[in-house]
């Protein structure tokens, strides 16, 4: 059962020292060089000792400004909360590029947001049926092609219902206001993800069939325990449909195979981040009244998603600093 006050104080506690802290690594420049070379010959690029040279200190830069911003967030009025996250984690997702990205940012299309909302809310406007349109340039694209391989997103249209689905930790959240759950979590037994059997029969499949369908969508990169179903952790890399719960520490799937997407999370939270950025910019009245009022289900679910993204979007920037070198085991 969703208790608000305890997952509030974990939240707290696993907030800025913590995550930030890991982020020293990042602080001298030879240590910078160094890992961008590395990066940078990974990717077989001919000018690596130039280019790493040239982008450590704009690669500590964009962490240092994250980090203000972050910091700053986090005592700021709730009404401009999601501005500042938001533009923190641009600059977390433009250090995640150069690691990628030797010449970032190589024109000015790249430097837009990429993404396109409705300026002016309608009548009766409903956060959760508000829809987030890519771009065919800006940073959204330019990430996911970068850091994802994800190509032809444009023209892509998500609802912000949608995205919070695909957020593991608001789902006790959902279990509490809905009384239901969109995420089945696995149990992690030894380093293994054991799946429950509810699995297979919320998607209508066998086990053996559900197997299948599981490799196929996360690129083929599982490995069963025999005769189980069950995947063993040391072998196996799981990405989405996959989520991980930060705050659990498991991995989880959409218990509905019409809300199953493969759209990493770094994407979900973005997209989330800059349609909120945008309300709480452009939007005043309707903001404050949910601020004010709350009156429905919107504000604990946009509230809970601020205090998660807050911790989650550093956290899966690190991790994605780290696990591109091999530095990092699985959770």
């Amino acid at each position: 059962m969703f208790h608000f006050s305890n997952y509030s104080e974990v939240i707290f506690l696993l907030k800025h020292h913590e995550i930030w802290l890991q982020y020293s690594y990042f602080q001298s420049a030879s240590t910078v060089q160094f890992y961008l070379k590395k990066c940078y010959f990974y990717l077989d690029n001919t000018e690596a000792e130039r280019k790493s040279y040239d982008n450590c200190y704009p690669f500590m830069y964009y962490l240092e400004q994250a980090q203000a911003y972050y910091k700053q967030a986090s005592c700021s009025p709730f009404s401009i909360k999601p501005v500042l996250l938001f533009y923190g984690f641009v600059h977390l997702i433009k250090a995640g590029l150069l690691t990628v990205d030797p010449y970032y940012p190589s024109s000015t299309s790249v430097l837009a947001h990429g993404v396109t909302t409705r300026k002016k809310k309608k009548r009766n406007y409903q956060f959760f049926d508000d829809e987030v349109k890519i771009q065919k340039n800006g940073l959204c694209t330019h990430f996911a092609e970068k850091m994802f391989q994800m190509e032809y997103l444009e023209g892509e249209k998500f609802k912000m219902g949608d995205l919070l689905a695909l957020v593991p930790e608001l789902d006790d959240l959902y279990l509490f206001v809905h009384r239901k759950r969109n995420i089945i979590l696995f149990n992690n037994m030894n380093g293994d993800w054991h799946i429950p059997a509810e699995l297979a029969h919320a998607y209508h499949m066998s086990e053996e069939r559900l197997k299948y369908f599981l490799e196929e969508k996360n690129g083929g990169n599982i490995h069963w325990k025999p005769s189980e179903l069950a995947i063993d952790g040391d072998r196996s890399n799981l990405n989405p449909p996959f989520r991980y719960h930060l705050l659990k520490k498991l991995y989880g799937i959409n218990t509905s195979l019409e809300q199953l997407s493969c759209i990493p999370d770094l994407m979900i939270h973005y997209l989330l981040l800059y349609n909120l950025s945008m309300i709480a910019r452009y939007e005043t009245e309707w903001w404050f009244d949910l601020i004010k009022t709350a009156a429905d289900d919107t504000y604990p679910f946009i509230y809970t998603f601020l205090e998660i993204t807050e911790i989650k979007c550093p956290w899966m920037i690190y991790h994605f600093l780290m696990e591109k070198l091999g530095f990092l085991g699985k959770e």
